[in-house]
């Protein structure tokens, strides 16, 4: 993504600032690849369904979040990979505006690494998120290499996450895990089950309708066959 002009964060706001219009539209260039699309899409996907239930949260991806009453278009605002914000409506929005949304920041933030990218996403991104946006959980994820690292933020700095035995990250803020699973960046539960797609549940709940079904079948067939031996005995099937 381009890179925005970063000054040093704004210690006060005058009295007299005129805020600029909240609904500000995003201003994020076109992903790197099909493949960048695809993972972003992914993970938007997979936790919408997961919460479903839920109206307490904002996900997005590739969308332009500003943070400064000051606003130019070439200075303070950031575009996440993905990111979500716990705590709020969950309606759509044009941006995510933070003076307009009761000052609150991401919760979670998910940056996905390319050549271009992957210098600022690693280090500029980082002290952004860490010291402005004082976002939680941080994590970048390499579509090439498979890199999955992640930070939780602990006395105002981040510290790295410790992968578990399945080499999956614990976000404490979603309640679950990140981990890689055939080349993707997916969610995991806490006891470690893959969150799945619409897609993949409805097959799932295909599957397991199609499972009920044979075992019915078996169990019809088996009583099929007790009642013809039965018969061969001469024992009426009914008066047992």
């Amino acid at each position: 993504m381009t890179i925005a002009q970063e000054i040093n964060p704004q210690t006060g706001i005058c009295q007299d600032v005129i805020f600029p219009p909240s609904d500000i539209y995003s201003d994020e260039p076109p992903l790197e690849s099909e493949l960048h699309l695809e993972q972003i899409m992914l993970l938007l996907q997979c936790l919408k369904w997961l919460w479903r239930e839920r109206n307490d949260f904002y996900a997005a991806g590739n969308l332009t979040i500003y943070y400064s009453p000051h606003q130019r278009k070439s200075e303070f605002f950031r575009g996440p990979d993905f990111f979500v914000v716990l705590g709020c409506d969950r309606r759509s929005r044009k941006s995510w505006v933070v003076w307009e949304e009761h000052g609150k920041y991401p919760n979670v933030i998910v940056e996905i690494l390319s050549p271009s990218t992957a210098s600022t996403d690693k280090n500029l991104k980082k002290t952004i998120y860490q010291d402005t946006f004082r976002t939680p959980d941080y994590f970048w994820f390499d579509l090439d290499t498979l890199e999955l690292v992640g930070f939780h933020l602990l006395d105002g700095e981040y510290q790295p996450l410790q992968p578990n035995e399945q080499g999956h990250l614990w976000s404490q803020q979603l309640g679950l895990y990140l981990g890689v699973y055939e080349g993707l960046l997916r969610y995991f539960t806490p006891d470690h089950q893959l969150v799945p797609t619409l897609e993949e549940a409805t097959q799932q709940a295909q599957q397991q309708v199609q499972q009920a079904q044979q075992q019915v079948q078996q169990a019809q067939q088996q009583a099929e066959r007790l009642a013809a031996k039965l018969r061969e005995l001469n024992i009426d099937p009914d008066t047992i």
